[in-house]
């Protein structure tokens, strides 16, 4: 602890000239931090989503899984008069001398140009963003006990990044008391709110989405509570949210596949995971984005409905969520380029334009490897990825676009599951197959199993859609595809040239004749089915032959 605050005094003194001679540079820097707090309080900046930014990107030890608190208490144990106020864990490795120097700056981050390391952070804002919320953040970490004001120091006229060690409030007996154990995690922010705060940061903290873990390679725990000495006094809903993911993968076309679970008190979704790796085009090449040689594009389906703690879900993730709503029955990972706000997407930006090119050949290889492999994941899980609902917003035109363009890539495709009543799967394009009645299909499964040859139901017109598939819970896939009943006249043909009438039980005529009389009127008048011999005929002789309907009247 003393080489850490004799650190902070060194800052103090060689940067910010406290206690020595006039900084010639005090002026320049003062313009540059009056600057940082317009662009702060000019832009909605999400300080939730910059502080879980900011501990993806932090590093671990071994054996440690990286988790984060956020813990909103009603004790003022900063004294600053403070009506609520909000402390973080983070059990990462902790601040350095170095992250000390960075966080003492502007524009000097640690993570700048190491976007291929898995930073996700790059808008220069992090730790300041919580100026929102606050006016003396504190810091707890490797022996460090200092806060930060945005009132400009009295001894060198600059506020923000002018470091000041803690003597007492809060101490860590006070942290460890709202943390509830002995032992702290390595790092603690301590962000005393400003009155009018509030009921802002505690709407954010409601806010929070289960599926915020979803595209994190680090953090897989993260929890919110709030802490009272009457617990009568909670406003805000405890959570608490874990992932875990199987790392059974599947690997083709330069892309995995893998099933992950997310819970958050009580409940659980799990989601399969699809990411694919693009190529970087000359054309969506973008000077922030220079050094990076390919898109990575992560595609997540949810099994069952998604967690959403009562909100909707977002559509669109740059590793952290924005707040478009897509209506697609998936969410899209990408390193996006965002709005300054980290709300939205630049739609108009090429680069980001790349991103939403790609995103069609990704949902294609993610559909066809879960159709065509279907033993790790649920078969019923392939309905919701087709919930697909048009965007009616013109600035989301570019959304609507993918949603046409999947649509289109899929239709060319052989993707559709036919039935062919052996152990082979045959897959064709969706307008070569087609869906039957139900009563029929459960004619024909009875009639498989009397004998009858079905090996060529496809000469009667269109293949049939497998029986596996052919079920109303799939009806979302098969209207986006654009699959269609076979017509009336299949019908016909598949009775007269499958031999089901003379090869079937007589309980199982009966059925046929039922259903071609159920269908007669509506379906079957106008075709050949009033020409084929459907009613056997017991001759005076005794002899057993097949007549069609209107020869018995």
């Amino acid at each position: 602890m003393e080489k850490a605050r004799e650190h902070i005094e060194e800052i103090r003194r060689t940067k910010f000239s406290i206690g020595g001679e006039h900084n010639p540079l005090t002026a320049e820097l003062h313009q540059a931090i009056k600057n940082l707090s317009a662009e702060l309080y000019a832009k909605d900046v999400r300080f939730l989503m910059e502080l879980i930014q900011n501990a993806e990107d932090n590093d671990y030890l071994e054996g440690h899984p990286p988790s984060l608190e956020f813990v909103i208490t009603s004790e003022d144990i900063t004294a600053t008069g403070a009506p609520q106020t909000l402390l973080i864990f983070n059990n990462e490795k902790g601040f350095s001398p170095k992250n000390i120097d960075s966080i003492c700056s502007v524009g000097r981050s640690p993570k700048k140009g190491y976007r291929k390391r898995g930073y996700i952070g790059e808008k220069g804002i992090g730790f300041k963003s919580v100026f929102r919320v606050t006016s003396q953040p504190y810091i707890f970490s490797n022996g460090y006990k200092i806060r930060f004001n945005e009132e400009p120091c009295p001894h060198c006229n600059l506020g923000y990044i002018v470091p000041e060690w803690v003597e007492e409030n809060p101490t860590l007996s006070d942290i460890r008391q709202i943390y509830g154990a002995t032992t702290l995690p390595t790092t603690t922010i301590v962000l005393p709110l400003k009155p009018y705060k509030v009921k802002h940061v505690k709407q954010q903290l409601l806010s929070i989405h289960p599926e915020i873990l979803l595209f994190l390679s680090k953090i897989k725990q993260l929890s919110v509570r709030e802490h009272n000495k009457d617990p009568r006094l909670n406003t805000v809903s405890a959570i608490a949210i874990r992932s875990e993911t199987n790392f059974v993968t599947r690997r083709n076309v330069n892309a995995e596949s893998y099933t992950l679970h997310l819970s958050a008190t009580h409940v659980e979704c799990s989601y399969y995971m699809w990411k694919q790796r693009f190529p970087v085009r000359q054309e969506n090449k973008v000077k922030r984005r220079m050094k990076v040689k390919e898109l990575v594009i992560t595609l997540a389906f949810p099994f069952e409905e998604p967690l959403n703690r009562g909100m909707s879900s977002p559509g669109v993730y740059a590793f952290l969520p924005t707040e478009m709503v897509t209506n697609f029955p998936f969410i899209i990972q990408g390193d996006f380029l965002l709005a300054s706000s980290r709300e939205t997407i630049l739609l108009d930006n090429k680069w980001n334009q790349g991103i939403l090119d790609c995103v069609p050949s990704a949902f294609f290889n993610a559909f066809v490897a879960l159709v065509k492999t279907t033993e790790n994941v649920p078969v019923s899980s392939l309905a919701p990825m087709f919930r697909f609902i048009p965007i009616n917003n013109s600035a989301y035109h570019e959304l609507n676009m993918v949603r046409e363009s999947i649509k289109a890539k899929l239709v060319e495709e052989h993707i559709v599951p036919s039935e062919s009543y052996t152990q082979q799967k045959f897959f064709h394009k969706p307008h070569e197959v087609g869906r039957l009645k139900p009563a029929f299909r459960y004619i024909l499964e009875k009639a498989r199993k009397q004998g009858v040859n079905l090996l060529d139901l496809s000469s009667h017109g269109k293949y049939i859609l497998s029986s596996s598939f052919d079920e109303e819970k799939y009806d979302s896939i098969w209207n986006f595809l654009g699959l269609e009943p076979v017509d009336n006249e299949w019908y016909a043909k598949c009775i007269q040239n499958s031999n089901l009438v003379g090869g079937v039980s007589e309980d199982l005529h009966l059925e046929i004749l039922l259903f071609v009389a159920d269908n007669f009127m509506s379906k079957f008048d106008c075709t050949n089915m009033k020409n084929i011999p459907l009613l056997k005929y017991l001759g005076l002789d005794g002899d057993e032959s097949l007549r069609i309907i209107h020869t018995c009247f």
